[in-house]
């Protein structure tokens, strides 16, 4: 299962956002997606979720242009962890996840035994059986976010694209969800995701793209296309990337912003 951007042009009607980018995810690799604000990630994201038409180029599924194929077919094979989701009624956690399973019914039918069977088995890889009948808006922020991961596990698609899912959490949360982001592209799940956050990159992706005016700036495996040359161009401050030993030997890159002379 491969996601691909080819040379691809992205935006509204009229209105353009991104140019030429191309880009890609299979199955059993995370591509970590940076970028500023304003830079076209969540266009390019729409896009490449047939959301939008592409204005160019082409948006591929497993080499076929995402406008020729049914959009059943593609929410069975991608789904998509939203940046915010807002939640106005009282769904349950089991509920919401089980949402996922909706590309598999038909317009009139009701989840299966399969299904729910399914919804509990995404529960518990994410350790959140025991909020099952929670009611998602009374839950923290960081066990929502969870749950959308297992909504879109229970969608049972072997790409999974999110749009910042560490957006608004806190420490302790932001490692939960990249360590699991790291375990589904272990397991043969392909991630595509954004941040602003560098690091995280550095701990969880295979690859690296970074996005400028819409463009791709620099791409590669994280060593290759976070440098501190890089960091500059895409975000306009000085960081130093630095290797760094951690208890037991690890060692791992991590960027610094370097404090300025005057303010």
């Amino acid at each position: 299962m491969k996601l691909e951007a080819k040379n691809l042009d992205f935006g509204y009607r009229e209105h353009h956002v991104g140019r030429g980018v191309s880009l890609s995810v299979e199955a059993g690799q995370v591509l970590c997606l940076l970028g500023p604000n304003g830079s076209g990630k969540t266009t390019l994201f729409k896009t490449l979720l047939g959301l939008l038409p592409a204005q160019g180029g082409q948006a591929l599924l497993d080499g076929a242009d995402l406008a020729t194929l049914p959009r059943g077919e593609v929410a069975r094979r991608v789904s998509y962890v939203p940046q915010v989701h807002a939640a106005f009624f009282p769904f349950t956690v089991r509920e919401v996840v089980l949402m996922g399973r909706a590309a598999h019914l038909g317009l009139f039918s009701s989840p299966s035994r399969k299904d729910r069977d399914i919804a509990q088995a995404a529960l518990e890889r994410l350790r959140l059986a025991a909020l099952a009948d929670s009611v998602y808006t009374r839950i923290s922020g960081g066990e929502r976010q969870l749950t959308l991961v297992a909504r879109a596990l229970a969608q049972d698609a072997r790409i999974i694209v999110m749009d910042e899912p560490t957006a608004n959490l806190d420490f302790g949360n932001q490692s939960r969800v990249m360590d699991h982001v790291r375990a589904l592209a272990n397991s043969g799940i392909g991630v595509l995701l954004s941040t602003h956050d560098p690091d995280q990159a550095f701990l969880c992706a295979d690859g690296v793209a970074m996005l400028r005016a819409g463009r791709v700036a620099w791409s590669g495996s994280p060593a290759q296309a976070i440098t501190t040359e890089s960091l500059r161009d895409t975000y306009g401050v000085e960081v130093a990337v630095v290797r760094v030993r951690l208890p037991g030997g690890e060692e791992r890159s991590v960027c610094i912003p370097r404090r300025p002379a005057t303010l």
